[in-house]
């Protein structure tokens, strides 16, 4: 018989049915637990942190720059101006891809390689909120293709920040220097929390040494920000404060006439107070335009001032090492009186030339038929190289070296600008470390008129020379005369100290009368003038070897070949106001180098209170809008010339025979 089985199991599907539903249920049911608990981790375990982290997506804390102080001359003139240009920027925490984001904006914003190395270094190490500028400077065509297609480019914004402006241009460009965007070396070693939102920096003089002074310190401000960063209301600000105001001690009229003197030439001209230090004028020739380099010089721009063969990036004031020929005979006479191998009864005769003990090799005097009997006055008066051998011979390579560094010779001044060269004033042991050779006794007779080895800076002529005027009493140079503003600092304008001399005081007078006689009756009496007197000394330094026998004789030699001339001198010479150093490359003799002196000393003594040298008004303008930011009360006795401290709009405004170094300028540019 057939059997009949159900076609389904009622019970049993009921049960199957329940048991899904059961584990359907426990899945669901666990997971809303595991989601109850990531509530709570995040509500309420993490609820300060997420908070925090919620309002920062929409509140945001962005710094604000600081301007930057002016800078003045000692006359209120203003060298060193703001002004507001417009610059496209990037906001990390706004663009999710920041090289995809840039990639695309560079037709539309003509952006360089340069643009986009510089932004890469910065945007790495600037906070997630902090702006960072791509390219400043934008034209109105930039900014016009921009507005375009702004919608595609959350977090990329057209802001307002100032930059630099030297009115003057190349006149001041050695000293002033200039400021440059901030490279990946500097990030490394600067405040990163003190430079948040700046993109400037200062690179080579005073913008440089002063840079703590000037920059400032930067403010923020917090803002509702939308979801493409735009900005919705201000919350709250705290204003920046701006950088110290400087005022040097360099006089513009003064600085104009020493660049005039020198248009056209190689050389360098420095001119100090002897009583204080105080610079008054520092040029290097040719110079270079600083205005290039604010917002990034052009690869075609910099390579034109790097290959110039004349170096106009190269500061030949401060750096330049030249050989200072006869400039330091009254030093070196001093030194001779000092250790008591000569006094100014001393004489010697003079054939045209020394020769050392056992040995036929004629140090020869620059007039071959000698100049008779010289005592340390004619000497001096007449450039006697012979009288120098002899002391020199005398004295010995080791107490000249003692005797000289006192004048700041082979030493850095202590200028308060940046990249000074030493120079050198040789010995034995400098010989030996540096060439592992021993010295030689005419290596001696070289160095005592200021040959051989021998080199010094315009800047160091300049200080050596006033010392001298000042009977012993040791000055530093420097440019900056006072600083106002919110960071005190303090400048020192007296004396720091005296050499050591153990001839009489009235030696130092017949040593300056001496010099006096040099311009009235000697190498120098092209300059001379009866309104006051001049104590000066000439220089001639060789640039070519001329053989044993052989007559120097220009017409054989190149331009760049032609010997240096030199000039240091004071005056007035009873109480000296101003020290000059001049350094003409090629200029021949010394006594040219003294014309171009001479113009100095007329403007400081004759001219400069009754007939000032200031800027016209279309000299300083250059065409551009300042940034309107109120500068800082003038120091007492100033007369602001081209600013008004009462209002809140400030004015628009063949190689070289020197050592051979990367300027400061290239090293700054290469960094």
């Amino acid at each position: 018989m057939k059997q009949h089985f159900p076609l389904k199991n009622v019970q049993q599907e009921k049960r199957i049915y329940r048991n899904r539903v059961f584990i359907a249920v426990g899945i669901v049911v666990f997971f809303l637990l595991l989601l109850v608990a990531r509530y709570a981790y995040l509500q309420i375990a993490n609820y300060d942190e997420f908070s925090t982290a919620s309002d920062q997506n929409r509140i945001r804390l962005q710094p604000l720059a600081p301007a930057r102080g002016y800078i003045y001359d000692r006359n209120g003139v203003l060298l060193a101006d703001n002004y507001p240009v417009f610059s496209a920027t990037i906001s990390r925490a706004d663009v999710k891809d920041i090289d995809d984001t840039v990639k695309r904006l560079i037709p539309i914003l003509a952006l360089t390689e340069e643009d986009i190395d510089r932004f890469s270094s910065r945007i790495k190490t600037s906070k997630k909120t902090e702006r960072v500028a791509l390219k400043l400077n934008l034209t109105e065509t930039d900014i016009a293709k921009f507005s375009e297609v702004k919608f595609q480019f959350p977090g990329v914004n057209i802001e307002t920040q100032m930059t630099r402006y030297y009115p003057h241009g190349e006149l001041f460009a050695h000293v002033i220097g200039y400021v440059g965007r901030i490279n990946d070396k500097e990030l490394k070693s600067i405040d990163k929390d003190l430079y948040a939102g700046t993109n400037l920096i200062g690179k080579i003089g005073v913008e440089k040494s002063y840079e703590d002074l000037l920059h400032g310190v930067p403010g923020n401000e917090s803002v509702e920000a939308d979801a493409h960063g735009n900005v919705l209301r201000n919350l709250g600000r705290k204003d920046p404060v701006r950088g110290n105001d400087l005022y040097l001690s360099i006089d513009y009229g003064l600085q104009v006439i020493a660049t005039e003197q020198l248009a056209g030439r190689r050389g360098a001209i420095v001119a100090l107070n002897p009583k204080t230090g105080e610079i008054l004028a520092l040029v290097s020739s040719p110079s270079f335009n600083p205005n290039l380099f604010v917002t990034g010089i052009s690869n075609t721009d910099y390579s034109a001032l790097r290959d110039n063969l004349d170096q106009p990036l190269y500061n030949r004031a401060v750096q330049g090492a030249y050989p200072p020929g006869s400039t330091i005979k009254p030093m070196f006479g001093l030194g001779g009186i000092h250790y008591g191998y000569v006094d100014w009864a001393t004489a010697i005769s003079d054939p045209g030339y020394f020769t050392l003990p056992g040995d036929s090799h004629r140090f020869r005097d620059h007039k071959k038929s000698g100049h008779g009997a010289v005592n340390m006055h004619k000497a001096q008066v007449v450039s006697c190289d012979t009288y120098f051998y002899v002391l020199s011979y005398r004295m010995g390579i080791e107490k000249m070296n003692a005797w000289m560094r006192q004048f700041g010779f082979s030493e850095k001044t202590g200028v308060d600008l940046p990249s000074e060269s030493t120079g050198l004033y040789p010995n034995p042991d400098w010989k030996m470390r540096t060439r592992k050779s021993k010295w030689m006794k005419g290596e001696t007779i070289s160095v005592s008129i200021g040959q051989g080895a021998f080199t010094a800076t315009p800047l160091q002529l300049a200080m050596a020379t006033a010392i001298t005027a000042n009977q012993g009493s040791h000055i530093t140079p420097h440019v900056l005369r006072e600083s106002h503003g919110a960071k005190p600092h303090k400048t020192h304008n007296a004396p720091d100290g005296i050499i050591q001399f153990n001839g009489k005081p009235e030696d130092w007078i017949k040593m300056r009368d001496a010099m006096v006689d040099v311009i009235e009756s000697g190498t120098g009496r092209g300059i001379r003038t009866p309104m006051y007197h001049i104590a000066g000394k000439t220089g001639t330094a060789q640039v070519k070897s001329i053989a044993q026998g052989k007559k120097y004789n220009e017409s054989l030699l190149t331009e760049r070949q032609l010997d240096h001339g030199l000039f240091v001198g004071f005056a007035p010479a009873e109480n000296p106001e101003i020290a000059v150093a001049v350094v003409w490359e090629n200029g021949k003799h010394g006594g040219s180098a003294a014309q171009l002196a001479r113009p100095m000393f007329d403007y400081w003594l004759l001219k400069r209170k009754k007939d000032p040298i200031r800027p016209a008004d279309h000299q300083i303008s250059g065409g551009l809008m300042t940034a309107g930011i109120k500068p800082g009360e003038l120091p007492s006795g100033i007369t602001p010339v081209t600013a008004d401290a009462n209002t809140t709009n400030p004015p628009q405004s063949a190689q070289p025979a020197i050592q051979t170094a990367p300027s400061t300028a290239q090293q700054a540019h290469n960094q």
